[in-house]
């Protein structure tokens, strides 16, 4: 069965034409193929900003997620974009198109309601009923081939999923689709069983005992694995002791194991709004490595001396043991922070869950870490870290998976505290590795091969359709201001806070998001640019992200006064590790979208106000209030005028009145459509009919 447009007769004409002689001679990139459901494509080049137009006719049969070679036939100019056709089809995708088992006779497909894939994928109809694949189902296919006369692909079944509908079917399904697994193979979860929960003298060897000193962890209600503790001793001398206790999962999982190599290729745990994807097996995260309170627990350590005013004296990092006192969820310590209980041991305050009474030492503790943290968040600011507070919304299922609320997760005290110590902990540990400096008594004659999270500056064209945008709200930014580093940052930095409040700070911050580049991991360290640390590394998180433990790997290795890893290989792994970021992040973002339509499938014909969150030429995006739930009124259901896209000043210009939509405007909608299967909303715009009446 092929696409019902019949685009795949016109890619095999496309197909011809592309490899026809040609004496002029086109500039040729190498780059991913994103598709449309119409069949054409936009080819996406790696260190460039403007992707590359392809008609369905020229793709070459290239389809969604290939790595394609594209020559560009027509540069971009004022009023089109650029414009080119497939040459080669260079590597064709691993990942899965998930669509709907369907049989006639002897011969079976695949059929496809993708937003990315217009084509159905023809499979071998024995191999896939002895995989269970019924008629009906939803299924997960790779595409194997498409020869010039085929009038479609041919592939595989790789999962069949189950039923539409159904929640584990749709959860997997989006799973299957970024090539994730929502399993661990027997021979995974047999080799981390076999992996001794004892603590042996030979696990203490050379590490610093902190089991007598006062540890706790804090982390949301609902988590399993605990990777990260604090200590908090107050010393003689008015200082503090603050150690940042990380679990030392890379005593357990050894480089080249079988736990080891399934850990790196996931590369990360992935959160799906109703599931956990994790690393590592649960033996691994939700035992042997969560550091649970009264337990004893190996970690990998940060240990500072700080003053009242949050100045480092001294640092230790190293292997430890621990033996936390409490488990707080972050509710608990902010209710500590909060209270205006006296400090008295005779009248302790009361929490709730398993910090069943917090006494006075736990009391001064939290109270103590979160003024520091105050102080190290403020210096942040001051050097010029970018205070973005985009609101954070979650989706609240019941037991089946059905979303019942929509709501906005708030961030307070309890959790800047641990990020700040975090924070602190990564820096410090880059900076000892970056420097050559000297720890433990150990000294680097030269920085070595390490693994940093990077962060560049941003984009200097976005800045300027920013600053221009800002303009036509009145904002004033200085035209002789300095640029670069510093002065960027503070620039962002108060017109962000100039906007505050106003209607349209949300569209500045979001593209001011748009500015900044990518983080990513590396071998070459630029500095964290959004954080304004000169050097950073992610440490703090070896149970939920492969580079942390890569991190301590290195780590240990430098602090016994090891050569120097390879470099070449660690600038392979960590592409490989930003990969998989990226492509966790795509499928929570999926999940996340797939439980918001549901959410409004029976809000149908309801009115929301809203805001302008996007606009682009065939329509605007708004977010509705209070869900910031986001949905598309196309520019065809616009009665008031016929509307043009100004990319430069992001709005839509009516042609006969000159009615603007910019983004942040304000507007009031109704839905029109919630289309589950393709995770899309449509929203129609509640206009004044007088815009539309007699002309």
């Amino acid at each position: 069965m092929q696409k019902r447009s019949g685009k795949g007769r016109q890619a095999s004409k496309g197909k011809k034409k592309a490899g026809g002689s040609n004496k002029k001679v086109f500039p040729q990139y190498v780059g991913k193929v994103q598709m449309t459901r119409e069949g054409f494509i936009f080819v996406i080049i790696e260190g460039q900003d403007d992707d590359v137009f392809v008609k369905a006719s020229k793709t070459r049969h290239a389809l969604h997620g290939d790595t394609v070679r594209v020559a560009v036939t027509r540069e971009k100019n004022d009023t089109k974009r650029r414009e080119g056709e497939v040459v080669e089809i260079i590597q064709r995708s691993e990942r899965p198109f998930v669509g709907y088992y369907h049989t006639v006779g002897a011969q079976a497909w695949v059929l496809m309601q993708s937003k990315s894939m217009p084509y159905d994928i023809q499979v071998d109809a024995e191999e896939a009923a002895a995989m269970g694949a019924q008629a009906g189902m939803k299924v997960a296919a790779v595409v194997d081939r498409w020869d010039r006369r085929d009038h479609g692909p041919h592939g595989h079944l790789v999962d069949v999923l189950g039923m539409p509908g159904e929640n584990d079917t749709e959860m997997h399904a989006i799973l299957a689709e970024f090539n994730l697994p929502y399993r661990f193979s027997p021979e995974v979860e047999n080799a981390a069983d076999k992996i001794s929960e004892e603590i042996t003298d030979a696990d203490l060897k050379g590490r610093k005992d902190f089991r007598k000193t006062f540890t706790f962890t804090i982390d949301p209600a609902d988590a399993k694995d605990f990777d990260d503790a604090l200590s908090f001793t107050p010393l003689e001398n008015g200082n503090y002791e603050i150690g940042v206790h990380i679990a030392d999962v890379s005593w357990y999982v050894r480089p080249g194991s079988m736990v080891d190599k399934e850990a790196r290729e996931r590369g990360t745990s992935v959160y799906l709004v109703d599931r956990t994807v994790p690393m590592l097996p649960e033996k691994l995260c939700n035992k042997l490595c969560s550091l649970r309170p009264h337990e004893d627990k190996l970690t990998f350590s940060a240990v500072f001396e700080m003053t009242p005013k949050a100045e480092i004296k001294s640092r230790w990092l190293g292997r430890t043991v621990i033996d936390s006192n409490y488990r707080l969820d972050y509710d608990q310590a902010q209710q500590i922070i909060e209270s205006e209980t006296p400090l008295r041991d005779s009248q302790p305050l009361q929490t709730s869950g398993s910090a069943a009474s917090a006494d006075a030492e736990l009391i001064e503790a939290i109270r103590t870490l979160n003024k520091l943290a105050g102080i190290l968040k403020q210096k942040e600011r001051a050097a010029g870290a970018i205070d973005f507070d985009r609101p954070e919304m979650k989706v609240e299922v019941d037991e089946k998976g059905k979303p019942v609320r929509v709501y906005q997760k708030v961030s307070k005290e309890a959790n800047w505290l641990i990020e700040e110590f975090m924070l602190l902990a990564n820096r410090t540990v880059a900076e000892f590795v970056a420097t050559g400096g000297q720890m433990n008594g150990v000294a680097q004659k030269n920085a070595k091969t390490f693994v940093y999270r990077v962060h560049g500056e941003p984009n200097e064209l976005k800045l300027e359709n920013l600053y221009t945008f800002a303009k036509g709200f009145g904002y004033r930014i200085p035209t002789d201001a300095p640029t670069g580093g510093r002065a960027t940052a503070k620039n962002l930095n108060q017109l962000l806070d100039s906007a505050k409040g106003k209607p349209e700070f949300a569209a500045l911050e979001n593209l001011a998001l748009r500015a900044m580049a990518k983080a990513c991991y590396s071998t070459d360290n630029i500095g964290h640019y959004g954080l304004a640390f000169k050097f950073y590394t992610h440490f703090t998180s070896p149970i939920r992200r492969y580079p942390d433990l890569m991190v301590h790997r290195l780590l240990a290795r430098y602090l016994d006064n090891g050569e120097s890893a390879k470099k070449d290989k660690f600038e392979e792994e960590c592409r490989h590790a930003s990969e998989r970021e990226l492509v966790a992040a795509d499928a929570e973002r999926t999940s996340t979208k797939y439980k918001l339509v549901e959410f409004m499938m029976d809000k149908i014909g309801e009115e929301y106000d809203g805001h302008v969150s996007g606009i682009t030429e065939w329509g605007m995006y708004v977010e509705i209030e209070p869900t910031k739930i986001e949905g598309m009124v196309s520019v065809r259901d616009l009665r008031s005028d016929f509307y043009e896209f100004d990319e430069a000043r992001y709005r839509l210009v009516g042609k006969r009145r000159h009615k603007q939509f910019r983004l942040g405007d304000p507007v009031r909608i109704r839905v029109k459509n919630a289309n589950l299967e393709q995770r899309l909303l449509d929203f129609e715009l509640i206009e004044n009919p007088t815009e539309y009446g007699k002309q």
